[in-house]
């Protein structure tokens, strides 16, 4: 694979200190930073450049698209990442969003539509990449049916709960179709029904410990439990996503695919608001409230500044 000239759009999470050290690793070169000031203060891109020896600190995306071949967004307000991706879009170059990628359906489409029209787009969670479902797969007797499987993690709702859907469809395969939320106690229990009549369950939202990205999954003859382990979850993802953003492979999972799982979250969302009805993914309007991401944002900065 080409050595990749990678920008990285916002600064606002952990991801790009601990991305950037992995990216070098594997060969590449992160050219390029911007940052909005969602979470930190004017100066911070500097101090981020300097740290991590990249030379250009822009002032504009447009700026940085003519810099680099991939961009990867970190932005933790997820309704800026289509308008944080499309000057690199408009350019030409290939994208990377973090999770979540989207919380509404209108720009899901915007980014469907851009994968039909060849963009070079991927993202989401790690956990659809996970070291521990790929060798449950590979360990997996396909004759052997599932028969549901129950996956979660703490932290919150949507930022962080996003993980769990990832994790859930990496095992069951794509096909959500439709979504229940079955009320809240201490945590958020959501059951999904796949096209093919399979139930996966998750529960997701704060606890009072940090619980780990868990899964037990049964199928007709056996049960087996998958815990995650953090710390290879940004390298396998990484390996994964860059080969196809370069142009050297097909991507690990269609964009279409991995926004079915930020679709689901969305039907969860209204199910819950509309007292647990059964929200099939086709019946999401442009009207449905989704998850804000400037309020998450907002909440975001006032932690990491401690207050």
């Amino acid at each position: 694979m080409q050595t990749l000239r990678i920008g990285i759009v916002d600064l606002d999470t952990s991801h790009p200190n601990n991305w950037v050290p992995i990216i070098k690793e594997l060969g590449h070169q992160v050219v390029a930073v911007f940052d909005g000031g969602t979470v930190h203060e004017e100066g911070y891109a500097s101090q981020f450049a300097e740290r991590h020896e990249i030379k250009v600190v822009c002032e504009s995306l447009e700026e940085m698209a003519q810099l680099v071949d991939i961009a990867i967004i970190h932005s933790v307000n997820w309704d800026l990442h289509v308008m944080r991706a499309r000057p690199f879009v408009e350019a030409g170059k290939a994208v990377m969003i973090d999770k979540p990628m989207a919380g509404n359906l209108h720009d899901i489409q915007q980014l469907q539509e851009w994968e039909l029209r060849g963009v070079r787009l991927t993202g989401g969670s790690s956990l659809s990449v996970c070291e521990e479902v790929r060798e449950w797969h590979r360990q997996h007797d396909p004759n052997d049916q599932i028969v549901t499987v129950l996956s979660g993690c703490s932290v919150d709702e949507f930022n962080y709960g996003i993980h769990a859907f990832y994790f859930l469809q990496a095992i069951m395969g794509p096909g959500i179709e439709s979504v229940r939320s079955a009320g809240v106690h201490l945590q958020h229990q959501i059951e999904l029904t796949w096209q093919d009549g399979r139930k996966g369950f998750l529960s997701v939202g704060t606890t009072q410990g940090y619980l780990p990205f868990y899964a037990t999954i049964v199928t007709e003859n056996t049960v087996k439990h998958l815990q995650v382990d953090n710390s290879r979850l940004y390298r396998t993802f990484l390996e994964a996503s860059l080969p196809y953003l370069a142009g050297d492979a097909e991507p690990f999972v269609s964009i279409s695919q991995l926004l079915e799982a930020e679709l689901a979250a969305i039907a969860a969302r209204k199910s819950f608001l509309l007292g647990g009805q059964q929200i099939a993914l086709k019946q999401l309007s442009h009207e449905d409230q989704g998850y804000e991401g400037a309020a998450f944002a907002a909440q975001y900065r006032e932690k990491a500044k401690g207050h």
